[in-house]
């Protein structure tokens, strides 16, 4: 029996902002050390989208059945080839929610490239001065400013990659109070996703003089708690964590940490520990509303006798 040929590929891609246009970029080295470099870009597309598209293109490339070593810096795109995938094949391409995958054409085009390989999928850490990882976002990058015309400034911190589609493995909510005195308190509690029980409670005391400040800090201190690479949810008692993380925080990053007026942003050094945090797990991000989950229970009392008593 004939060996199938040794390849390794590197992908990435990305939107700036996200959504919006985006590029993606596939550098595919043979065993006898021969490289070949693609890339590409679309004008109206998401940080998720191009990691798939980058991973569909450079296997497209390969004329024949490979033995692949594969790197990517998407954890969105390695964990639903090696952990979600096959559970979406069997339910009809749904959720165990029993909703539509999000990018379901993709996923499709993706599962039906890998039928010809033979794959081991490996995650590597972006922006961390990997030789090739480094390449293909300068691929991604250079695709997206030829579509686009403009260069633009990558992001110092990646943008949290939210995966709706993650099942979680824990459940966060948090609570906050602005005390006297230019101090206040936080609480936060973990539980099990599955079972509900508790994994963590925790309050702390603050010299932050707002609540909005307050608010980074308990999500941040939360998110340390949870191991690397774990899925969570993260409840958000108001929108500004939540608007921060899901929508402002890639302009914050495109602008050089300046707001939409060309303003620093306030809090930038715990906006970037969170952004941080959150890059090295899978978190979903959930406005609370008028319904606190029932596990959130007390942790208004908790944090305000944090700020009573540090």
């Amino acid at each position: 029996m004939v060996s199938k040929p040794a390849v390794t590929i590197h992908t990435d891609g990305g939107a700036a902002p996200n959504p919006g246009p985006g590029g993606w970029g596939a550098v595919l080295i043979s065993a006898g050390g021969h490289e070949k470099e693609f890339s590409g870009a679309e004008g109206d597309t998401t940080n998720n989208r191009m990691e798939l598209t980058a991973a569909i293109e450079a296997l497209r490339a390969l004329k024949e059945p490979c033995n692949i070593t594969f790197f990517t810096d998407s954890e969105y795109v390695k964990n639903g080839i090696t952990k979600w995938m096959r559970g979406w094949v069997k339910n009809g391409w749904q959720t165990k929610g029993d909703t539509p995958v999000k990018n379901r054409d993709l996923w499709q085009a993706l599962h039906a490239e890998i039928q010809r390989h033979t794959i081991d999928w490996h995650w590597e850490k972006g922006h961390a001065g990997n030789e090739y990882n480094e390449r293909v976002d300068r691929l991604a990058t250079a695709a997206r400013e030829a579509l686009t015309g403009a260069p633009s400034e990558p992001d110092p911190v990646p943008a949290p990659d939210v995966a709706p589609d993650v099942a979680p493995d824990y459940e966060i909510a948090f609570r906050v109070s602005a005390g006297k005195n230019q101090a206040g308190g936080w609480a936060f509690r973990i539980v099990n996703a599955e079972t509900g029980g508790i994994v963590h409670t925790l309050s702390g005391r603050s010299r932050a003089a707002t609540a909005s400040q307050l608010q980074i800090e308990a999500a941040l201190a939360a998110l340390e708690h949870v191991p690397s690479g774990g899925a969570v949810r993260v409840y958000c008692p108001s929108d500004y964590v939540y608007h921060g993380m899901t929508e402002w925080l890639s302009g914050w990053q495109r602008r050089g940490w300046k707001n939409a007026k060309g303003k620093p942003v306030a809090h930038r050094d715990l906006w970037e520990q969170l952004a941080a945090a959150a890059q090295d797990r899978r978190v979903i991000w959930v406005l609370e509303g008028h319904d606190e989950p029932a596990f959130a229970r007390g942790l208004g009392k908790l944090a305000a006798l944090a700020a009573q008593n540090g």
